[in-house]
């Protein structure tokens, strides 16, 4: 298919993958899709799957930021999602995502709901839009993205968030949160997109650590410099129970996490 033409694609990310016909096999793809490999080698190879293009970015780096960054940057779709390794996409994806972009044609990004064994993640009941009280429950993996709008605004994921990346997580966040200031528009859908086929442990949370309080401090101040405080006293306010801190110790701690990052200078984030 010609690059121009395609109308939805997958942008994989992965790590040190082998067998990338096992990988598109277990996602279920159904479409075109790009796959980002980080792993030992810098590479760029092309497959044939069920008669779906694929190109494979493999690049001696780590972070899920970068990794995404890199697809993002390439792709020429009409819409794409952001594809976890561990996803299995339903029957028909490429039909439910042109659907509701049908539907609700102002919308830049979708967010759909994710199948788990074990519930999690917020479940969508009824669509709604999405704004800057609730863009903070969702993660990439749910995302359908409005290509040109994305690219035309230059929003890339924040590499200096997520696994592999120097602060916890919060990619997903900064990303919608980009789009939110952008004035780009999010809909919430009420449909599932994929599976999730294994929980696995986390690659950046080692418990409720100082230094996730650090990285959750900072990561507010990013989302607002004028309201981050608000959004840190209602985390703290809302989960000191979860986390089994103290108020006043999450308070100063998250603050801290602000106060470091502008003495190192990362104020321009």
């Amino acid at each position: 298919m010609d690059k121009m033409n395609k109308k939805v694609e997958v942008l994989i990310t992965t790590v040190n993958c082998k067998d990338y016909d096992n990988l598109l096999k277990t996602m279920h793809i159904q479409t075109d899709a790009m796959i980002g490999n980080q792993c030992e080698k810098n590479s760029v190879e092309e497959i044939t799957y069920q008669n779906y293009h694929c190109c494979i970015y493999s690049f001696h780096e780590r972070g899920v930021g970068l990794n995404r960054n890199n697809l993002l940057m390439r792709t020429h779709a009409d819409y794409c999602l952001f594809g976890d390794d561990d996803l299995c996409y339903v029957d028909g994806y490429e039909q439910l995502v042109t659907l509701y972009f049908e539907k609700y044609p102002d919308a830049d990004v979708l967010v759909f709901n994710l199948a788990e064994r074990v519930r999690e993640r917020f479940v969508i009941t009824q669509d709604f839009k999405v704004n800057a009280f609730n863009f903070m429950r969702f993660g990439a993996a749910r995302l359908a993205i409005r290509r040109t709008a994305i690219q035309t605004h230059g929003i890339l994921f924040n590499i200096c968030f997520g696994g592999g990346a120097e602060y916890s997580n919060g990619e997903d966040t900064l990303f919608l949160n980009s789009c939110l200031k952008a004035g780009l528009k999010i809909y919430a859908v009420s449909c599932t997109i994929a599976e999730l086929r294994e929980q696995r442990a986390s690659t950046w949370f080692h418990g409720y650590d100082e230094k996730y309080f650090l990285d959750k401090g900072l990561l507010y101040y990013l989302i607002s410099r004028r309201w981050y405080r608000i959004l840190i006293l209602q985390d703290v306010l809302r989960h000191h129970d979860t986390y089994g801190k103290h108020i006043a110790y999450l308070w100063k701690t998250m603050n801290r996490g602000v106060h470091d990052a502008r003495e190192r200078k990362y104020e321009r984030f």
